[in-house]
């Protein structure tokens, strides 16, 4: 009776693994990127944010990560959900500086910055050779680029596996990583 036991616990536990967030096991072993910026700083990577001391990977709580962007970037300006995405229906925070932090069912699933008004985002940082107003002929040169031909919504890039961007009036207009409510 007690192997039975400790075989529905064991299985119960490994159930509630989701499988999506990195065990610290594998963030110490260096395949994943964990990072810290200065106190006052976002950092935003294909995997995830960071804000300050705190790194948090896609699958992370929303409050936690809103909890922490307030601090470095002060109340979020908006939160909207919309029912009719693609990937599900989908909730939005957005801060100064025209950055979006998308969540699904209370967990972190994407990002996206476009560009910021004159004096906003200058705390935000992209862990990426690409930044938002960069000339599309540099683009080439950034690793990962690879353009997405045919995309229904402009001209719009990857860089490696984990992050994409559009390019708008010759110039890097939004970056993004993770899911999107983007209409096909």
């Amino acid at each position: 009776m007690r192997r039975l036991a400790l075989g529905v616990m064991v299985l119960a536990l490994a159930a509630c693994d989701s499988g999506q967030v990195p065990s610290p096991a594998d963030r110490m072993a260096g395949d994943i990127p964990v990072d810290t910026v200065d106190e006052g700083l976002v950092a935003l990577h294909g995997e995830g944010v960071v804000a300050g001391a705190e790194s948090f990977f896609f699958a992370a709580g929303r409050n936690e990560v809103e909890t922490a962007l307030t601090k470095v970037l002060g109340e979020p300006v908006s939160r909207n959900e919309i029912e009719e995405c693609g990937a599900g229906p989908m909730q939005m925070t957005s801060y100064a500086g025209e950055l979006t932090l998308n969540f699904q069912s209370g967990s972190l699933v994407g990002w996206n910055i476009g560009s910021a008004p004159e004096g906003e985002g200058e705390n935000i940082q992209i862990d990426a050779d690409v930044t938002i107003g960069m000339a599309a002929d540099d683009l080439a040169a950034a690793t990962g680029y690879t353009p997405i031909e045919g995309s229904t919504l402009g001209e719009e890039f990857a860089l490696s596996n984990t992050m994409g961007g559009f390019v708008d009036s010759g110039a890097v207009s939004m970056l993004y990583a993770g899911a999107q409510c983007f209409f096909r």
